[in-house]
């Protein structure tokens, strides 16, 4: 019975993942949702803005210490490990929640592209930024990742074990094409406002500060192996061809 809780436990967290994924997008894109990242503001500026930025923190320090094996350790000391990685996604898609919720527009426009062409270009590289975060899971298993194969392993009594170091279609170009991903969903947009700039600003900061502790987290694991990889891709920008 505990083994069914614990596997529905992490389908239902999982589902609510997929929700606050979705309302990311039209968050950020700001399309079909109440409240966008360019919605009307309500505040004076300076509220605003610290509002925010106390949010992105909110954020970024959930999901940074969470990620750290010390803390790991510490929570499957009174939580079972099958459902560890389900509760770290559990704390992230709360922190977004929170995020979305108490987010304060700021008004100000830095840039707006007019014409049709331009417009659909950046939508398009907009979009692709989505497409390529969500593709990048499923290259390197995105079902370990949100922690469903860890509650369905515990199910059947399988033990857990960790994925092998690979390094399948876009890892062979950059190390961290999900982040780059990432990078693309937050800067590629016609209509840029100062409430947007800010968020793209900082959780391009984040993702520097993430990836360096990701990778001391990788070097760990896997040693010398993931040192030559380091060596031989580059972490965000692709090589051009000789």
């Amino acid at each position: 019975m505990k083994r069914v809780l614990l596997f529905l436990y992490g389908v239902a967290v999982y589902a609510l993942f997929l929700l606050v994924f979705l309302y990311a997008c039209g968050f950020v894109g700001d399309f079909l949702v109440p409240k966008s990242i360019d919605s009307e503001p309500q505040v004076p500026r300076t509220e605003a803005i610290l509002v925010d930025v106390l949010l992105l923190g909110i954020f970024a320090l959930q999901h940074s210490v969470m990620a750290r094996q010390g803390f790991k350790r510490w929570l499957t000391s009174f939580v079972p490990a099958a459902i560890e990685r389900s509760t770290y996604v559990l704390f992230s898609s709360l922190a977004l929640i929170l995020l979305f919720v108490e987010w304060e527009p700021i008004g100000g426009v830095v840039w707006d592209v007019q014409g049709a062409a331009p417009r659909i270009a950046l939508y398009s590289l907009f979009s692709f930024g989505w497409l390529l975060v969500l593709a990048t899971t499923f290259w390197i298993n995105h079902f370990d990742l949100f922690g469903l194969r860890q509650v369905w392993l515990n199910l059947i009594n399988y033990d857990y074990e960790q994925l092998p170091f690979v390094t399948p279609g876009p890892y062979r170009l950059v190390r961290h094409p999900l982040y780059v991903g990432w990078l693309f969903a937050f800067w590629f947009t016609p209509h840029m406002t100062v409430a947007h700039l800010i968020f793209a600003l900082l959780t391009t900061g984040y993702i520097l500060i993430a990836i360096r502790l990701e990778e001391r987290d990788l070097l760990h694991f896997h040693g010398d192996s993931y040192a030559r990889y380091q060596h031989r891709v580059p972490m965000l920008v692709p090589r051009l061809p000789k």
